[in-house]
């Protein structure tokens, strides 16, 4: 069996705790609470930040030469939903998440 390079490992973790946090938070906390919790703009940056974690583990699982842009671009992402979350009340535990995988994927992209 294959082994997957350690650093890519806790890479996949952060994107893949991420994806789950963010699709969580966003369809249970933000759409309950409502108001600046449920704006489109902090909504679609939750899902596009999920998302592009999730294409992210695509990517860097099946090895493809183009998962350090992928890895770059979902760093960038998850750093602007850090920042849209960290204005919201709540919205720790989504932030840090973020901010973990963005580390991670910064790595990878280097």
């Amino acid at each position: 069996m294959h082994q997957i390079d350690p650093e890519m490992k806790e890479c996949l973790d952060a994107c893949h705790e991420c994806h789950i946090t963010c699709l969580h938070m966003a369809m249970n906390h933000c759409l309950e609470a409502g108001g600046r919790h449920a704006e489109p703009q902090h909504m679609k940056l939750m899902l596009d930040c999920a998302q592009i974690c999730s294409v992210a583990i695509d990517f860097m699982a099946r090895k493809s030469e183009h998962h350090a842009h992928i890895c770059r671009e979902c760093a960038e992402i998850c750093r602007a939903c850090a920042a849209s979350c960290e204005q919201l009340e709540g919205m720790e535990d989504c932030a840090a998440a973020c901010r973990r995988c963005a580390d991670a994927c910064e790595k990878m992209a280097a």
